[in-house]
């Protein structure tokens, strides 16, 4: 097996879904038995003063899709939640009826416009956060 780059590592976990992330960390974090937490991230922002907040914003680069309402095509709606996040018919349905629900979560900005456009254009009403 040809051992593969950061870069091309990268690539890979891009075209996965929150959910198969998850497993995946999950798993690496069985097989080599460590935390892939980050608690030192959780202090950063923490210790930062109230202008360091806008100044965050304008950069801000994590962003979650929630989905206010479905609207009058709630079907349209919940293909596109399954299509975004892989989830399955019911679980689909599940987020789409407690809306308002976040549909992904620390999306980058790319991702989270996409998502946003594709839920819109099934009827949904969509808010970034």
């Amino acid at each position: 097996m040809a051992k593969l780059s950061t870069e091309e590592l990268l690539e890979q976990f891009k075209g996965l879904t929150l959910i198969e992330l998850s497993e995946f960390v999950k798993a690496f974090e069985e097989t080599f038995e460590v935390t892939a937490a980050a608690p030192v991230a959780v202090a950063g922002p923490a210790a930062a003063g109230g202008g360091a907040a806008a100044e965050e914003a304008e950069e801000k680069d994590s962003f979650d899709v929630v989905l206010e309402a479905a609207g009058d095509k709630k079907i349209q709606v919940i293909k596109v939640v399954r299509e975004l996040t892989s989830l399955g018919l019911g679980e689909a349905k599940a987020v789409v009826d407690g809306a308002p629900k976040a549909v992904l979560e620390g999306a980058n900005k790319e991702t989270a416009e996409k998502a946003q456009a594709a839920l819109v254009e099934a009827g949904a009403t969509v808010t970034l956060k």
